[in-house]
C-alpha cells in the first residue's frame, strides 16, 4: 500500500510516498481502509520534531491523525465493529497515522461515522471537533447564556467551537480576519472582531470563557477580558499563570483525547443539521506536501482534507 511517511524531521520536503506492507490488526484493533484523512497543525509540528516529548514516535512514521473509512478486518477481541462498518476517529498520535491506504487503530478510539455526510467531510471532524468539544465543555464548563470568546474562530478548531457553543445557547464572539466576518456570522457567531482593525481586549469585558489556540500575547490579553472566576482554556502552553492568578482567572492547558462517546454526540449534531464540517480544500493524499505548506500559512478556513479513495 501507499503511505506518506517521514524518515527524518524537517520541512514538507521530508514527506515521501512509500510502498509499505498493509498492517495487521492486533487483538483489540481494526484494519481500516482509509477513504479520507485531514491535515492538522499537529501534523507539521510532529513532522518538524517539535512534539517529540508529547508524542514520542519511531521513524519512519506515517503522518495523519484523522481518519474516515471502512473496517476491513477486526481483531479477535473486537466486538463493537465488524467488516464493512463505516467509522471515523482520531488515531493514536504516537503511532502510524492515516496518510495511507490502510491504518490499524484500536477499536476503542473509533466511532460510527455520521450517516448524513460522506467520508471526505467526516475526515475533517475528529481531531478538531474533539478539541473544540473538550475545550468548551470538559475544561471550559460552558453553560447556556454565558459569553465565550473564540480565537482563530474561522480555523479548524474555531469553526467547530463556534457551532458547538451556539448550540449550547452561549453568546459567541470570535476573532478573525475581515474576509471571515460574514462567514462566522453565518455559522452562528453573535459578534466577530477583525483582529487587524481592532484590539479585542479594548472592546470586551466580563467574558465567562476564552478558547485560545494562538498563545503568546493573545493568551495574555485574554486574561484581561475575563470576569473574575472566568476560564481561559488553551491548546498550547499555559504561559501566564501568575497573571491569571492575580486576576482570579482559571488558566488551563489541555491535550485533546480520543473519546468515541463524544464523537458519537458530534455525529448526532451533524446528522441533525446543527453542525457542519467546514472544508477549505480537498487534495489527493499524495499532495501532502502542498497541504502542509498551506496549513503552515495559518489562514486556513476550516480544514484541509486529503482524499485517499
Amino acid at each position: 500500500m501507499k503511505a506518506i511517511r517521514i524518515h527524518e524531521y524537517g520541512g514538507p520536503e521530508v514527506l515521501f510516498i512509500d510502498e509499505v506492507p498493509v498492517p495487521e490488526p492486533g487483538k483489540d484493533e481494526v484494519l481500516v481502509r482509509v477513504h479520507a484523512t485531514s491535515v492538522n497543525p499537529v501534523d507539521w509540528k510532529i513532522r518538524e520534531g517539535l512534539r517529540k516529548e508529547k508524542f514520542p514516535s519511531k521513524l519512519p512514521l506515517t503522518i495523519g491523525w484523522d481518519v474516515s473509512g471502512v473496517v476491513e478486518q477486526v481483531g479477535e477481541k473486537v466486538s463493537n465493529f465488524r467488516k464493512g462498518d463505516e467509522v471515523y476517529g482520531r488515531p493514536d498520535p504516537t503511532k502510524n497515522g492515516a496518510y495511507a491506504e490502510y491504518i490499524v487503530v484500536k477499536a476503542s478510539l473509533l466511532s460510527v461515522k455520521p450517516l448524513g455526510i460522506g467520508h471526505t467531510e467526516a475526515a475533517a471532524v475528529p481531531l478538531a471537533g474533539l478539541t473544540a468539544w473538550q475545550g468548551l465543555f470538559d475544561h471550559g464548563l460552558l453553560k447556556e447564556g454565558q459569553k465565550v470568546l473564540i480565537h482563530a474562530a474561522a480555523g479548524g478548531v474555531g469553526s467547530y467551537a463556534v457551532q458547538f457553543a451556539k448550540s449550547k445557547g452561549a453568546y459567541v464572539i470570535g476573532t478573525a480576519s475581515d474576509q471571515n466576518i460574514e462567514f462566522l456570522k453565518r455559522l452562528g457567531a453573535d459578534e466577530v472582531i477583525d483582529y487587524n482593525m481592532e484590539s479585542f481586549e479594548m472592546r470586551l469585558n466580563d467574558i465567562d470563557l476564552v478558547l485560545d489556540t494562538i498563545g503568546g500575547d493573545t493568551q495574555l490579553k485574554s486574561i484581561e477580558v475575563l470576569k473574575p472566576g472566568g476560564r481561559l482554556i488553551t491548546t498550547l502552553a499555559a504561559e501566564f499563570t501568575t497573571e491569571a492568578k492575580a486576576k482570579n482567572v482559571h488558566l488551563i492547558a489541555y491535550v485533546v483525547q480520543s473519546i468515541p462517546a463524544q464523537l458519537a454526540e458530534i455525529a448526532k449534531m451533524i446528522d441533525a443539521g446543527k453542525v457542519k464540517p467546514i472544508i477549505d480544500q480537498v487534495l489527493p493524499f499524495t499532495d501532502a506536501r502542498k497541504a502542509h505548506m498551506s496549513i503552515e500559512g495559518g489562514h486556513t478556513r476550516g480544514k484541509i482534507v486529503l482524499q485517499v479513495i
